[in-house]
């Protein structure tokens, strides 16, 4: 199944973009996201984009802070480029009296990991990465099971304006290092390919 997405009205405000993301009644299960504003409603990831996700979340939660979470269905915003992302993983500090339980500002991410689906890879190639990059998020993490050369694993960091640099890239079935304040090896060998 591929994502539907939901027209808004041009003149709208980014706040009346967000009220209406956030009072609507989605589809149980959906991934509801806004995205270079529009609202994008995908189906729930499989099994195979949750076991990835699920194996870092595991090696993540060895190395991060006391006050630090790692989070699978948190929503960051990113009102600079009209985004409500909800990323496969958020590590984010732990933050008592936000504005709103819906979402916290992107910038207070410290990494954030993507796993593509056939359906969505464009998107976590260019639009959330440039996002992501906008909001000075630290690391971007692309588990890109799509790709065409085969199933990789790309960190981008150091993040300008909307572009993120390179750091590494490696195939699955090899290991690649998060730097500070991670300081983890990831191997993908331990990734299920499609």
């Amino acid at each position: 199944m591929s994502a539907l997405t939901v027209s808004q009205d041009p003149e709208q405000s980014w706040d009346d973009l967000v009220r209406f993301w956030e009072e609507m009644e989605w589809p149980e299960g959906s991934k509801v996201e806004i995205i270079e504003g529009i609202i994008t409603v995908s189906p729930a990831p499989a099994y195979r984009h949750n076991v990835i996700a699920a194996r870092i979340q595991r090696r993540l939660y060895s190395v991060i802070p006391e006050d630090w979470e790692v989070f699978q269905t948190l929503a960051v915003a990113v009102p600079s480029r009209l985004g409500m992302l909800i990323p496969d993983i958020v590590v984010a500090p732990v933050r008592e009296g936000t504005d709103t339980d819906t979402h916290i500002p992107a910038a207070l991410a410290e990494l954030v990991v993507e796993v593509t689906s056939k359906t969505n890879a464009r998107t976590d190639r260019v639009s959330k990465p440039a996002a992501y990059a906008a909001a000075g998020i630290p690391f971007y993490l692309l588990v890109d099971r799509w790709a065409p050369g085969g199933p990789t694993m790309t960190l981008f960091g150091e993040p300008k304006g909307d572009v993120y640099r390179l750091l590494s890239a490696v195939k699955f079935g090899e290991s690649l290092k998060l730097p500070a304040p991670f300081d983890l090896v990831i191997d993908t060998a331990e990734f299920p390919e499609d």
